[in-house]
């Protein structure tokens, strides 16, 4: 199993094999195939008229362990349309808590309360903190900005009514997964151009997507093949929220959807360039880009600049966000956009803590309490977030 590692971080561009990590390399190649297999029998299911591949995925998602739920009270409810469930410790403490809205991965198109309900628990019970899981509107049947919208209203909701659920106003923050954590990033940038008051206290983005100007970047290429996100899966799991079929996904791969100008435009803030030296080591040769197309560019929604990544921001923004925790994994396609999210904040004096999971890989912390597929990092990642509300 070593060997098959070293040979693929040799040889990462051929795509024959998926690196494994230092740790745990069986359970990685387990969790790895189980998932393809998933979204694999889902497009069987989709062929053969039974129901949708994101259907499939959503009824599968729901499936979850039971975790110990005696020390949290959980309860649904609306902030204003938008469903939320809220996880409360029961225990009562003497004043106010601080108090998380988490928005989930998923690539908008799948995630759930269900899905989340163990980490959500984990962070209520361990941070002493009331957690709202915000059940945004779901694509490809609602489009983008109605996620976006979802988050904002439930945002400014809690934000307003925050005492009502023993919550400090001014000690809210915002946390999200993958797709989620581009939510969170959204939702930040847009509350400081809204001028509210009181603030976030701090946003909590873990393994985040932050951008599809670049998908040549060191780790879109040294993790091509997964562990689990695979490019292909990636750009097949977002370009069906937009609702675009029938794409070559390898000439979106090589970035043929940004124009030149664009390119040119965001260097400075997106680029192969800006990924210290070590993150390197497992080999980087990207292949030529594609040409441009005018028709992929139209297709992936680079011309809808309300879709444009809040690292694409300018600095009068960037310097206002609040104090943040990334949190990014050495086997996981997104690594480089936290580290490119990184290097904006601080660039900008944003407080910026950044937790670097080496063995990690995209989705691992959905995996607390799963026992047989949860890692021997899971849980210290969590504690390190839980740590960090903690310290707030």
């Amino acid at each position: 199993m070593r060997e098959l590692q070293k040979t693929h971080q040799a040889h990462y561009h051929s795509g024959a094999y998926i690196p494994l990590g230092d740790k745990e390399p069986v359970k990685v190649w387990l969790f790895h195939v189980t998932t393809l297999w998933i979204f694999y029998v889902g497009t069987i299911f989709e062929k053969l008229g039974i129901c949708t591949q994101i259907q499939f995925l959503r009824f599968i998602l729901n499936f979850t362990p039971l975790v110990k739920k005696s020390k949290i009270s959980i309860t649904d409810e609306k902030f204003e349309h938008v469903p939320v469930r809220i996880y409360q410790p029961k225990k009562l403490n003497p004043g106010l808590k601080k108090g998380v809205l988490y928005l989930h991965g998923g690539s908008c198109v799948f995630g759930s309360s269900k899905t989340y309900e163990p980490l959500c628990c984990h962070l209520a019970q361990e941070s002493d903190s009331v957690v709202v899981h915000v059940e945004f509107r779901l694509g490809p049947e609602h489009q983008h900005p109605v996620q976006l919208s979802d988050c904002l209203a439930a945002t400014l909701y809690f934000m307003k009514h925050a005492k009502d659920y023993g919550v400090d106003p001014n000690c809210i923050l915002l946390a999200g997964d993958s797709s989620g954590g581009a939510l969170t990033a959204a939702v930040s940038r847009e509350l400081v151009k809204k001028g509210n008051q009181p603030k976030i206290r701090a946003q909590i983005l873990i393994y985040p997507f932050l951008q599809i100007l670049d998908l040549l970047l060191p780790s879109y290429l040294q993790n091509c093949q997964g562990p689990f996100l695979t490019r292909k899966l990636a750009l097949t799991l977002a370009l069906k929220y937009v609702k675009v079929e029938g794409v070559d996904l390898e000439q979106v791969a090589r970035n043929a959807h940004v124009p030149e100008d664009m390119k040119l435009k965001f260097k400075k803030w997106i680029s192969a360039d800006l990924i210290p030296r070590e993150f390197k080591a497992r080999g980087y040769e990207p292949p030529p880009p594609a040409p441009f197309s005018k028709e992929l560019y139209e297709a992936t929604r680079l011309n809808d600049e309300t879709l444009l990544s809040p690292i694409l921001d300018e600095d009068v923004i960037i310097k206002q966000l609040p104090e943040t925790y990334i949190l990014t994994c050495e086997y996981d396609i997104l690594r480089d956009d936290g580290l490119l999210y990184k290097k904006r904040l601080e660039d900008n004096a944003v407080p910026v803590t950044w937790k670097h999971v080496k063995d990690g890989i995209h989705g691992f912390l959905t995996l607390i309490g799963t026992g047989v597929f949860e890692f021997s990092y899971t849980k210290p990642a969590a504690e390190d977030i839980v740590s960090f509300i903690k310290g707030l």
